[in-house]
């Protein structure tokens, strides 16, 4: 706990220093893409009169793609198509991205495209200690619908999928929601996620503490005097139970996991949030002949700040019991409940805890290099093997450059360190690079 409250003091931290003078070098180039794009209309153009009002209403519909809430930095970008009527009332864009990345691992080769260090082999075999692999995951494709109307006030619809499917290469539904004004129904990130506030990485994995977790939802999102965010949602439930079949068996999801947070926001793109979720985790003592309920519930805080035009500051520190299976390293595993050691036909929540700094520095609006360093621990409360994951490290330093609003290019080196229980550990280092074509 000591660490995750030196997390919040340095988070906060960067929320105070966040005032500078000036617009952020990474806000330029969102804008240089902002006007990068082809207006089809649908019901004829606006009348001479009418066009800095147009202009005005095109840009803050645009805007929708880069400023929302739970933007990840892959995510796909605005579309170069849209459609739109001439009164700005409704918009759609078509697009999506082609993205390529080349990995090569040495010292020892993780079994995934992903940088993971849960992967790290303890005792790499003398066959793959080196790996060169290529994948076309990220690739995408995305409808969204933005318009107004005298009934429900403001509107959006939003489709996303991704080629990350079996081999990286199966077409599968990412996202698919709708937003009335302060409510969203659909299959969107949980609200117990900030993906604004991870730092950019080539690899897909990216930091090992990141809650990514996307779930059918309904949420209730209302901004304050456009400085206060609040949410609440029931997200589906989606448990991960180290059962074993004989002593212990897994009872079916019957309560949805709620989400909440609380958002202070001073500019676009720049906020501190603090985010909980409660979840019930079912299973069943064979032993015993009964059912039992745990509560498991998780908290995280996070930041994004622009301290200096050309600085950008990621923050996340997260911390819980029976909220493994939410994202980061843990969620390759069953850690969700685990097994009483002390108890035959009995499960527990362990704690994990997590935490990730990262920086980005801009040369120029198109150019700039970041650097992040995360961490996610197990801290169970009963024995474990002596070859259980205790925590992962992961590291990553990398560069990247917009040829054009529409081009990406980018390099990256990973570091990642695997620590058993026993004591036993071994590093992984990989090289990436990738390119990407948007539209």
């Amino acid at each position: 706990m000591k660490n995750f409250i030196s997390f919040i003091t340095l988070s906060l931290a960067a929320t105070l220093c966040a005032g500078a003078t000036g617009r952020a070098l990474a806000d330029i180039q969102i804008d240089s893409t902002l006007t990068s794009n082809r207006i089809v209309f649908i019901d004829g153009k606006p009348a001479p009169e009418q066009t800095q009002e147009y202009v005005d209403s095109i840009r803050r519909v645009i805007s929708e793609f880069y400023y929302d809430q739970f933007r990840h930095f892959q995510d796909p970008g605005a579309p170069y198509f849209l459609f739109m009527s001439k009164d700005a009332g409704l918009a759609m864009g078509i697009g999506g991205c082609v993205r390529m990345r080349a990995y090569y691992d040495w010292g020892g080769a993780i079994p995934a495209s992903g940088f993971a260090p849960y992967l790290i082999p303890i005792h790499p075999s003398p066959t793959d200690m080196r790996h060169v692999g290529t994948s076309p995951a990220g690739t995408s494709l995305f409808f969204r619908v933005i318009g107004r109307n005298k009934a429900l006030g403001d509107y959006q619809l939003y489709i996303e999928a991704n080629f990350n499917g079996y081999e990286t290469r199966d077409f599968r539904l990412k996202k698919a929601y709708a937003t009335i004004n302060n409510f969203t129904v659909g299959y969107a990130a949980s609200t117990y996620s900030d993906p604004a506030a991870t730092p950019p990485t080539v690899d897909a994995q990216g930091p090992n503490n990141k809650i990514g977790t996307t779930a059918v939802l309904v949420r209730y999102m209302p901004v304050i005097k456009d400085r206060w965010v609040l949410a609440v949602s029931g997200e589906s439930p989606e448990s991960s139970i180290d059962v074993d079949n004989i002593n212990t068996a897994k009872v079916s999801n019957w309560m949805p996991d709620w989400a909440t947070f609380v958002q202070y926001q001073w500019d676009k793109g720049e906020h501190v949030r603090l985010s909980g979720i409660a979840r019930t985790l079912s299973y069943r003592d064979l032993i015993a002949g009964r059912n039992h309920n745990i509560v498991g519930w998780g908290v995280q805080l996070s930041s994004v700040a622009h301290p200096l035009p050309s600085l950008t500051t990621y923050v996340t520190a997260s911390y819980g019991h029976g909220s493994a299976g939410l994202g980061g390293d843990l969620l390759i595993g069953s850690y969700d409940l685990t097994g009483d050691t002390k108890r035959p036909g009995r499960m527990y929540a362990p704690a994990s805890f997590g935490w990730c700094v990262g920086l980005q520095y801009n040369f120029r609006p198109n150019l700039f290099v970041s650097a992040s360093m995360s961490q996610n621990r197990y801290l169970p409360d009963c024995e474990v093997s002596p070859d259980e994951y205790k925590y992962g490290l992961f590291g990553a330093a990398n560069i990247f450059w917009n040829l054009t609003p529409r081009i990406q290019v980018a390099a990256e080196f990973d570091f990642g360190k695997r620590q058993n229980f026993s004591g036993e550990h071994r590093w992984a280092r990989r090289m990436s690079a990738m390119c990407q074509f948007s539209f």
